[in-house]
């Protein structure tokens, strides 16, 4: 039936793909990392005490000393097309732009900072997308990082009058073509080493041990990835846990501890992984790559390698079109 002429224009229905990643200051200087931390440490998801008790802290002490040290961290990584982290995630949108057929959009947002979820989801809807799958890039399931994303998400869903069907992606820390995706790569980059591991670390992003006693899964799912990852390998995984901050407990061993033990213990030779990051970012290629190598050398390490993340190469983007498309199953027309 046509339309009146006077009848709001309506763009052809479509379903959506959002990508979501932590996110990243706007460039590696204090004042940008200022900003970016803000956000960041004021996220009840992830600093969970009274607000009360933390945002003095906060900002009367975090926020005037940490920046500047931040900030010479992203400037080490940074690069011509700015964050890796979003460089990547961009990327990763770009190479599934035509996985699932012109009727669907994939866009990419994140939780801190540009570009942000809720201007994406607007963005999406405006171009007729009435169904989106929110899809955190999260493998392993924390309330910190898939938890927080969906929830902006939803706050900006509750100021739409006329909001799209959704779908939230689930942990896929145990996924067949995820675990597949990381042995194959790194077989592939250990075989580019000139030098033979006597171990190999996987380093999964620290939590406080708390969020373990107050039921989050997180921990469960990074071991589970390390054994699984493992067993496909063939060969034993060290699984530790990095980016400590604060007094409180965190969920260990630490990823500089054992490092230094390994060393220590005469295991020479070590490469490291992080099965717990879609895409490299500060966190792997400045805290493992480079403070991680000195830590192992300070402590007697001679050969040490840092493997990538799946980011955006062939393998990682068949994996993410895999998982992707068994959560899109009804959404999508029929072959």
């Amino acid at each position: 039936m046509t339309p009146p002429a006077d009848h709001p224009a309506i763009p052809q229905p479509r379903v959506g793909v959002l990508l979501i990643n932590l996110g990243t200051p706007d460039a590696p200087e204090p004042r940008a990392v200022k900003r970016y931390l803000g956000e960041f440490l004021s996220d009840r998801r992830v600093v969970e005490l009274p607000a009360i008790a933390w945002q003095p802290i906060l900002r009367g002490i975090i926020l005037n000393t940490r920046p500047k040290k931040s900030a010479h961290a992203y400037s080490q990584v940074w690069t011509e097309k700015g964050s890796p982290l979003a460089a990547v995630t961009r990327a990763q949108a770009e190479g599934l732009k035509d996985a699932f057929g012109p009727e669907v959009l994939v866009d990419w947002g994140m939780r801190y900072g540009n570009p942000a979820i809720g201007e994406r989801l607007r963005a999406m809807k405006a171009a007729g997308c009435e169904r989106i799958l929110l899809a955190p890039l999260y493998p392993q399931y924390c309330a910190a990082t898939t938890a927080t994303a969906n929830d902006k998400a939803f706050a900006a869903l509750a100021g739409m009058r006329w909001q799209p069907a959704i779908r939230t992606l689930p942990p896929y820390h145990d996924h067949p073509a995820y675990i597949d995706a990381l042995a194959q790569t790194v077989r592939e980059d250990l075989a580019k080493l000139s030098f033979t591991p006597d171990a190999i670390v996987a380093s999964f992003h620290g939590m406080p041990q708390r969020t373990l006693e107050l039921g989050d899964p997180y921990h469960c799912h990074c071991q589970k990835t390390g054994r699984l990852l493992s067993d496909a390998l063939g060969t034993e995984l060290v699984v530790a846990f990095q980016s400590r901050f604060g007094r409180a407990k965190w969920l260990g061993p630490a990823t500089d501890d054992t490092l230094a033990a390994l060393a220590q213990a005469g295991k020479r030779r070590v490469a490291i992984v992080a099965p717990g990051f879609s895409a490299d970012c500060v966190e792997t290629l400045e805290e493992l790559a480079i403070r991680g190598r000195e830590t192992f050398e300070e402590a007697g390490g001679t050969d040490f390698a840092y493997l990538p993340c799946l980011n955006a190469e062939p393998v990682g983007l068949r994996m993410l079109r895999s998982i992707l498309a068994a959560e899109l199953a009804g959404w999508l027309p029929a072959a």
